[in-house]
C-alpha cells in the first residue's frame, strides 16, 4: 500500500506493507478520529473508531491483496492538499 500526502509544506510518500496496515491504523492519533467523527453524519459517526477500522482491515485483507494498485482514497482540497492511498 502506498500513502501519498502533498501540501504546500509537506510531500510524503509512505510505503506500507499490507501486513502492517493494521499497525499503521493503531498509530493514528485519537484526535484524527475525533475530527473524522465530526465530519461524518450522525448515524455513521459511531463507526469511526480505531477498533472498527482494524476489524475491517483484518476481514478484508485477502480482497485487498487481490486488488493491488487500486486507489482507495483520493482527496484534493481547495488549498492544494492532496491525499491518496493505493493498494
Amino acid at each position: 500500500m502506498m500513502v501519498v500526502v502533498r501540501s504546500k509544506d509537506v510531500n510524503l510518500r509512505i510505503p506500507v506493507p499490507m501486513g502492517m496496515a493494521s499497525l499503521a491504523v493503531k498509530v493514528i492519533p485519537e484526535a484524527a478520529f475525533r475530527q473524522m467523527r465530526r465530519d461524518v453524519p450522525p448515524p455513521y459517526d459511531v463507526l469511526i473508531t480505531r477498533q472498527v477500522l482494524v476489524m475491517l482491515l483484518d476481514e478484508c485483507m485477502d480482497i485487498l491483496k487481490e486488488n493491488k494498485g487500486l486507489e482507495v482514497v483520493h482527496v484534493e482540497a481547495a488549498d492544494g492538499t492532496f491525499v491518496s492511498i493505493k493498494l
